[in-house]
C-alpha cells in the first residue's frame, strides 16, 4: 500500500509539473516573437513526452499488479527463500541461486507468463532492474487477457 501511495503522490507531482511547464510554454508562444514561439514549442514538447512516459509506466505497473494478483490467487507467487544480511539486504549469492532456478524454469516453459513473472522477480532481487522490467514486459505480453486488452485498445485508437 505504501508503494501505491508513493507512486500516486509522485504521479500527481509530475502532472502538476507538466501543467506548470505547459502553461509557461503557452505564455512564451503568446509573446509572439520568433524566439519565444520557438522556445514555447520546445517547452511544450517536454510535458507531452513526460505525460506519455507516465501513462506507459502506469499501464505497466497496473498490468504487472494484475499478474501478481492472479498469480497470488493461484498460489503461484514465488516463496521468499532468499538469505539476508544482518541489515536486511538480500544476500547476493542467494539471489544468484534463486535466479538460476527461475531462469531454468523459464527456459523449460518459455511460453508461460508465470515463469516470466517469477524470473522478473528474481532479476529484481539480483538488482538487475532493466532485465527485470524486460522479463515483466514479456510476462505481460504472454498473458492471454492482457494481450486481448492491448489489441482492443490499439483497434479503438
Amino acid at each position: 500500500m505504501r508503494a501505491k501511495l508513493s507512486y500516486a503522490i509522485t504521479a500527481a507531482v509530475l502532472v502538476f509539473y507538466f501543467v506548470l511547464v505547459g502553461s509557461r510554454g503557452i505564455m512564451l508562444i503568446q509573446s509572439g516573437t520568433l524566439l519565444t514561439v520557438t522556445f514555447g514549442v520546445a517547452v511544450l514538447i517536454l510535458p507531452v513526452i513526460g505525460m506519455w512516459f507516465l501513462w506507459k509506466n502506469t499501464q505497466f505497473v497496473r498490468r504487472a499488479n494484475a499478474l501478481a494478483a492472479e498469480l497470488d490467487a493461484e498460489g503461484g507467487l514465488p516463496v521468499d527463500e532468499l538469505r539476508r544480511t544482518p541489515s536486511g539486504r538480500i544476500d547476493r549469492d542467494s539471489a544468484d541461486e534463486v535466479f538460476a532456478k527461475r531462469k531454468a524454469e523459464t527456459e523449460d516453459a518459455p511460453g508461460d507468463w508465470r515463469s516470466w513473472f517469477r524470473l522478473a522477480i528474481a532479476y529484481q532481487d539480483a538488482r538487475d532492474t532493466p532485465r527485470a522490467r524486460k522479463a515483466m514486459q514479456r510476462a505481460i505480453a504472454l498473458h492471454p487477457s492482457l494481450r486481448l486488452n492491448r489489441r482492443r485498445s490499439r483497434g479503438a485508437g
